[in-house]
Protein backbone atom coordinates (compact mmCIF):
# COMPACT_ATOMS: atom_id res chain seq x y z
CA UNK A 1 0.00 0.00 0.00
CA UNK A 2 3.05 2.56 0.82
CA UNK A 3 4.03 2.20 -2.82
CA UNK A 4 0.53 3.40 -3.58
CA UNK A 5 0.04 6.05 -0.97
CA UNK A 6 1.80 8.48 0.81
CA UNK A 7 -0.04 10.27 3.76
CA UNK A 8 2.37 13.17 3.59
CA UNK A 9 1.82 14.02 0.28
CA UNK A 10 -1.54 13.39 1.12
CA UNK A 11 -1.99 15.84 3.85
CA UNK A 12 0.13 18.69 1.80
CA UNK A 13 -2.72 17.88 -0.89
CA UNK A 14 -5.47 18.00 1.23
CA UNK A 15 -3.87 21.60 2.45
CA UNK A 16 -3.47 23.18 -0.81
CA UNK A 17 -7.31 22.37 -2.15
CA UNK A 18 -9.30 23.19 1.24
CA UNK A 19 -7.38 25.98 2.03
CA UNK A 20 -9.30 29.18 2.43
CA UNK A 21 -9.43 30.56 -1.23
CA UNK A 22 -9.99 26.97 -2.84
CA UNK A 23 -11.96 26.37 0.07
CA UNK A 24 -14.65 28.97 -0.48
CA UNK A 25 -14.88 28.25 -4.49
CA UNK A 26 -15.33 24.76 -3.43
CA UNK A 27 -18.55 24.75 -1.40
CA UNK A 28 -20.22 27.97 -3.23
CA UNK A 29 -21.39 25.46 -6.26
CA UNK A 30 -22.84 22.99 -3.73
CA UNK A 31 -24.13 25.74 -1.35
CA UNK A 32 -26.14 26.95 -4.44
CA UNK A 33 -27.29 23.23 -5.50
CA UNK A 34 -29.17 22.84 -1.97
CA UNK A 35 -29.95 26.56 -1.88
CA UNK A 36 -32.08 25.92 -5.17
CA UNK A 37 -33.18 22.29 -4.11
CA UNK A 38 -34.98 23.77 -1.06
CA UNK A 39 -36.19 26.50 -3.07
CA UNK A 40 -37.61 24.34 -5.86
CA UNK A 41 -39.07 21.76 -3.07
CA UNK A 42 -40.82 24.87 -1.29
CA UNK A 43 -42.65 26.61 -4.29
CA UNK A 44 -42.69 23.23 -6.29
CA UNK A 45 -43.07 20.39 -4.32
CA UNK A 46 -42.10 16.89 -4.97
CA UNK A 47 -41.57 16.15 -8.50
CA UNK A 48 -39.59 13.44 -10.12
CA UNK A 49 -39.06 15.96 -13.37
CA UNK A 50 -37.85 18.39 -11.45
CA UNK A 51 -35.41 16.37 -9.66
CA UNK A 52 -34.09 14.96 -13.17
CA UNK A 53 -33.68 18.04 -14.33
CA UNK A 54 -31.94 19.53 -11.59
CA UNK A 55 -29.14 16.91 -10.81
CA UNK A 56 -28.61 16.01 -14.38
CA UNK A 57 -28.43 20.03 -15.89
CA UNK A 58 -26.51 21.81 -13.04
CA UNK A 59 -25.48 19.44 -10.75
CA UNK A 60 -23.68 16.68 -13.27
CA UNK A 61 -23.44 19.46 -16.50
CA UNK A 62 -22.06 21.89 -14.38
CA UNK A 63 -21.22 21.61 -11.06
CA UNK A 64 -19.31 17.95 -10.92
CA UNK A 65 -16.67 19.34 -13.79
CA UNK A 66 -16.01 22.47 -12.72
CA UNK A 67 -15.08 21.11 -8.76
CA UNK A 68 -13.25 18.71 -10.74
CA UNK A 69 -11.05 21.63 -12.25
CA UNK A 70 -10.53 23.09 -9.18
CA UNK A 71 -9.51 19.43 -7.31
CA UNK A 72 -8.01 17.69 -10.11
CA UNK A 73 -5.53 20.88 -11.40
CA UNK A 74 -5.23 22.15 -8.04
CA UNK A 75 -3.57 18.83 -6.34
CA UNK A 76 -0.13 19.85 -8.19
CA UNK A 77 -0.72 22.75 -11.10
CA UNK A 78 0.33 25.36 -8.37
CA UNK A 79 3.56 22.90 -7.31
CA UNK A 80 4.68 22.81 -10.86
CA UNK A 81 3.74 26.64 -11.43
CA UNK A 82 5.72 27.39 -8.66
CA UNK A 83 8.07 25.73 -8.92
CA UNK A 84 8.08 23.72 -5.10
CA UNK A 85 7.50 20.75 -6.60
CA UNK A 86 11.12 20.16 -6.77
CA UNK A 87 11.42 19.56 -2.85
CA UNK A 88 8.42 16.79 -3.57
CA UNK A 89 10.24 15.15 -6.76
CA UNK A 90 13.81 15.18 -4.32
CA UNK A 91 11.92 13.09 -1.58
CA UNK A 92 12.58 9.31 -2.02
CA UNK A 93 8.93 8.65 -3.38
CA UNK A 94 7.98 7.14 -6.69
CA UNK A 95 6.39 9.50 -9.11
CA UNK A 96 3.77 7.01 -9.51
CA UNK A 97 3.13 7.04 -5.66
CA UNK A 98 3.13 10.96 -5.75
CA UNK A 99 0.59 10.79 -8.19
CA UNK A 100 -2.09 7.98 -7.22
CA UNK A 101 -1.46 9.96 -4.07
CA UNK A 102 -2.63 13.59 -5.44
CA UNK A 103 -5.54 11.43 -7.18
CA UNK A 104 -7.09 10.01 -4.21
CA UNK A 105 -6.90 13.51 -2.79
CA UNK A 106 -8.40 15.28 -5.87
CA UNK A 107 -11.57 12.37 -6.45
CA UNK A 108 -12.06 12.55 -2.54
CA UNK A 109 -12.60 16.30 -2.44
CA UNK A 110 -14.68 16.09 -5.66
CA UNK A 111 -16.63 13.33 -4.63
CA UNK A 112 -17.12 15.01 -0.61
CA UNK A 113 -18.26 18.30 -2.59
CA UNK A 114 -20.03 17.06 -5.62
CA UNK A 115 -21.83 13.55 -5.34
CA UNK A 116 -22.52 14.40 -1.47
CA UNK A 117 -24.44 17.50 -2.09
CA UNK A 118 -26.48 15.80 -5.06
CA UNK A 119 -27.31 12.99 -2.68
CA UNK A 120 -28.52 15.80 -0.38
CA UNK A 121 -30.30 17.87 -2.91
CA UNK A 122 -32.03 14.80 -4.45
CA UNK A 123 -33.44 14.14 -1.20
CA UNK A 124 -34.36 17.66 -0.66
CA UNK A 125 -36.52 17.70 -4.16
CA UNK A 126 -37.40 14.35 -3.77
CA UNK A 127 -39.97 13.39 -0.89
CA UNK A 128 -41.73 10.34 -3.52
CA UNK A 129 -38.43 8.45 -4.19
CA UNK A 130 -35.09 8.67 -3.15
CA UNK A 131 -34.10 6.31 -6.02
CA UNK A 132 -32.85 9.46 -8.57
CA UNK A 133 -31.09 11.01 -5.61
CA UNK A 134 -28.93 7.92 -5.43
CA UNK A 135 -28.48 7.83 -9.40
CA UNK A 136 -27.42 11.13 -10.08
CA UNK A 137 -25.18 11.07 -6.77
CA UNK A 138 -23.33 7.47 -7.81
CA UNK A 139 -23.50 9.21 -11.28
CA UNK A 140 -21.71 12.23 -10.01
CA UNK A 141 -18.78 9.97 -7.85
CA UNK A 142 -18.20 8.03 -11.15
CA UNK A 143 -18.02 11.13 -13.00
CA UNK A 144 -15.66 12.63 -10.48
CA UNK A 145 -13.34 9.75 -10.76
CA UNK A 146 -12.89 10.42 -14.14
CA UNK A 147 -12.71 14.18 -14.45
CA UNK A 148 -10.08 14.38 -11.50
CA UNK A 149 -7.66 12.59 -13.02
CA UNK A 150 -8.13 14.33 -16.51
CA UNK A 151 -7.56 17.11 -15.02
CA UNK A 152 -4.90 16.30 -12.83
CA UNK A 153 -3.38 15.04 -16.06
CA UNK A 154 -4.14 19.05 -17.34
CA UNK A 155 -2.44 20.30 -14.22
CA UNK A 156 1.25 18.16 -15.25
CA UNK A 157 1.16 18.95 -19.00
CA UNK A 158 0.19 22.45 -19.14
CA UNK A 159 0.59 25.67 -17.25
CA UNK A 160 -2.89 26.83 -18.73
CA UNK A 161 -4.45 23.79 -17.04
CA UNK A 162 -7.46 25.70 -15.33
CA UNK A 163 -8.35 27.85 -18.18
CA UNK A 164 -8.48 24.71 -20.64
CA UNK A 165 -10.59 22.61 -17.94
CA UNK A 166 -12.75 25.59 -17.49
CA UNK A 167 -13.31 25.45 -20.96
CA UNK A 168 -14.04 22.54 -21.40
CA UNK A 169 -16.63 22.16 -18.48
CA UNK A 170 -18.11 25.28 -19.07
CA UNK A 171 -18.42 25.38 -23.34
CA UNK A 172 -18.39 21.54 -24.61
CA UNK A 173 -19.81 19.50 -21.01
CA UNK A 174 -22.50 22.61 -20.24
CA UNK A 175 -23.36 23.67 -23.94
CA UNK A 176 -21.31 21.27 -26.47
CA UNK A 177 -21.83 18.41 -25.38
CA UNK A 178 -25.82 19.29 -24.39
CA UNK A 179 -26.87 21.04 -27.62
CA UNK A 180 -24.70 18.56 -30.46
CA UNK A 181 -25.99 14.77 -30.74
CA UNK A 182 -22.78 13.56 -32.00
CA UNK A 183 -20.19 15.23 -29.22
CA UNK A 184 -21.93 13.65 -26.75
CA UNK A 185 -19.80 10.62 -27.17
CA UNK A 186 -17.22 12.77 -25.83
CA UNK A 187 -18.78 13.70 -23.07
CA UNK A 188 -18.07 12.72 -19.29
CA UNK A 189 -21.25 13.76 -18.33
CA UNK A 190 -23.05 11.45 -20.67
CA UNK A 191 -20.96 8.59 -19.66
CA UNK A 192 -21.94 9.47 -16.44
CA UNK A 193 -25.42 10.15 -16.94
CA UNK A 194 -25.61 6.06 -18.55
CA UNK A 195 -24.60 5.17 -15.01
CA UNK A 196 -27.28 6.95 -13.70
CA UNK A 197 -29.60 5.98 -15.97
CA UNK A 198 -29.48 2.29 -15.15
CA UNK A 199 -29.93 2.59 -11.56
CA UNK A 200 -32.87 5.53 -11.69
CA UNK A 201 -34.82 4.12 -14.56
CA UNK A 202 -38.28 5.08 -15.13
CA UNK A 203 -37.40 6.74 -18.19
CA UNK A 204 -36.66 10.34 -16.15
CA UNK A 205 -32.27 9.51 -17.22
CA UNK A 206 -31.48 9.28 -20.53
CA UNK A 207 -28.15 9.15 -21.87
CA UNK A 208 -26.85 9.09 -25.39
CA UNK A 209 -24.45 6.51 -24.93
CA UNK A 210 -24.36 2.76 -23.94
CA UNK A 211 -23.48 1.94 -20.09
CA UNK A 212 -21.08 -0.63 -21.68
CA UNK A 213 -19.40 1.72 -23.54
CA UNK A 214 -19.70 4.62 -21.07
CA UNK A 215 -17.82 2.15 -18.30
CA UNK A 216 -14.88 1.82 -21.05
CA UNK A 217 -14.68 5.72 -21.75
CA UNK A 218 -14.79 6.07 -17.85
CA UNK A 219 -11.83 3.59 -17.07
CA UNK A 220 -10.32 4.28 -20.16
CA UNK A 221 -9.84 8.21 -19.19
CA UNK A 222 -8.92 7.57 -15.52
CA UNK A 223 -6.47 4.80 -16.24
CA UNK A 224 -5.09 6.58 -19.31
CA UNK A 225 -4.79 10.14 -17.59
CA UNK A 226 -3.19 8.41 -14.43
CA UNK A 227 -0.88 6.80 -16.67
CA UNK A 228 0.32 10.00 -18.66
CA UNK A 229 0.60 12.32 -15.76
CA UNK A 230 3.02 9.60 -13.72
CA UNK A 231 5.20 9.47 -17.26
CA UNK A 232 4.78 13.38 -17.44
CA UNK A 233 6.22 13.23 -13.57
CA UNK A 234 9.27 11.49 -14.69
CA UNK A 235 10.30 13.74 -17.99
CA UNK A 236 9.79 16.83 -16.01
CA UNK A 237 11.98 15.17 -12.75
CA UNK A 238 14.80 14.10 -15.75
CA UNK A 239 14.86 18.04 -17.63
CA UNK A 240 15.57 18.77 -13.78
CA UNK A 241 18.74 17.33 -13.24
CA UNK A 242 19.66 17.74 -16.23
Amino acid sequence: MSSLYDPTVARLTYRALLGRKRGLILTALPALLLLVAVLVRVTVGADDRMTADLLGGFALSAMVPLIGVIAGTGAIGPEIDDGSVVYLLAKPLKRSTIILTKLYVAVGVTVAFSALPTLLAGFVLNGNSQQLAVAYAIAAAVGSVAYSAAFLLLGVVTRHAVVIGLVYALVWEAVVGNLIAGARTLSVQQWSLAVAEKIGGEGLVVSDVSLTVSVVLLTAVTAGGTWWAGRKLRTLTLAGEQ
